[in-house]
Parts: structure tokens; sequence; C-alpha cells
């Protein structure tokens, strides 16, 4: 997980939200939200069932496969991405907050 790199991805006055969760606002606070989950998890896969785009809005169905304690825990996602001057301005992900607190439980058990 090389957070200086997905960091790059960003605009410098970007929005990370995952909807059960306050939002990231900025790039460094993006930065500290992502290094702080990449210290409790080896990795992430991500698995994009379907995505479409229309103008600068990117949207996807996937699930992210966390990888917590050598344990792969499936979380269903839908994100939605806007972007500008080909990086992320703005990023929400939905999903449910019990099944990742489930998940990391489950990994840290």
């Amino acid at each position: 997980m090389d957070v200086e790199r997905m960091i790059a991805f960003f605009t410098e006055d970007a929005v990370y939200h995952n909807i059960p969760m306050e939002p990231a606002v900025g790039r460094e606070a993006i930065a500290t939200l992502i290094r702080g989950w990449s210290a409790a998890m080896e990795g992430i896969d991500f698995e994009i069932h379907r995505q479409v785009c229309a103008g600068n809005v990117v949207m996807n169905e996937r699930t992210d496969t966390l990888r917590v304690n050598g344990v792969r825990v499936p979380l269903p996602v839908m994100g939605i991405f806007e972007i500008a001057d080909g990086k992320i301005h703005a990023w929400r992900d939905y999903f449910d907050m019990n099944t990742m607190t489930a998940a990391f439980q489950a990994a840290s058990a």
C-alpha cells in the first residue's frame, strides 16, 4: 500500500468521504486516514463489478476485500468519484459499517 503514490491522485482540496464516517478534507487529511488504515491492514483488493462514467463523474459497484491478520474480508461498496483536472476531487464510498466492524473484530480474534 503505497500511500504517497495513492495521495498523488487527489487534488489538494479533495474530499474523501466514507459515508458512515466523517469526511477527510484535503490531501493531507486523506493521507492521514489512508496511513492509519494501511497500518491496520496488510492490503486491500478491489474487484469492480460495474462501472459507469458520465462527464467528470465515475461510479462503480465493487467488492473491497480487506486483508487483516491473514484474514480476507469482503466488503460490498458503491463508490462515486468526481474528477477535476485528471485527479480525484471528491470520493464517496457507501458501505455497511457493521460489516466492516465485524470484519476487523473477526480478524483480531
